[in-house]
């Protein structure tokens, strides 16, 4: 299996891994760990890591329904379908 594709993906994470040793705690580092991982997936899909985030975060804030949270990843149709579209590309 080849993971070429993934490590060039999280170089710049690694370029930034000094910022989570700054990050205040442990839970303050994985919680960055996180967002980052979460940005580059968007970023693997072809959708922008700030609509991505900023849309999900007004549905959550306004009452999503749990049982339809898997709708809200980087990788749904609502977000990948649309990924020609110049506000969500990345």
């Amino acid at each position: 299996m080849d993971t070429n594709a993934v490590e060039r993906a999280m170089r710049p994470i690694k370029l930034n891994a000094k910022n989570a040793l700054f990050a205040g705690c442990d839970e303050g580092a994985e919680n960055w760990a996180l967002l980052a991982s979460l940005i580059e997936t968007c970023k693997l899909n072809g959708v922008s890591a700030e609509h991505w985030l900023t849309d999900v975060l007004a549905k959550l804030v306004n009452g999503w329904p749990a049982a339809r949270l898997d709708e809200l990843l980087p990788w749904a149709s609502t977000y990948t379908m649309h990924a020609q579209d110049p506000r969500l590309v990345a």
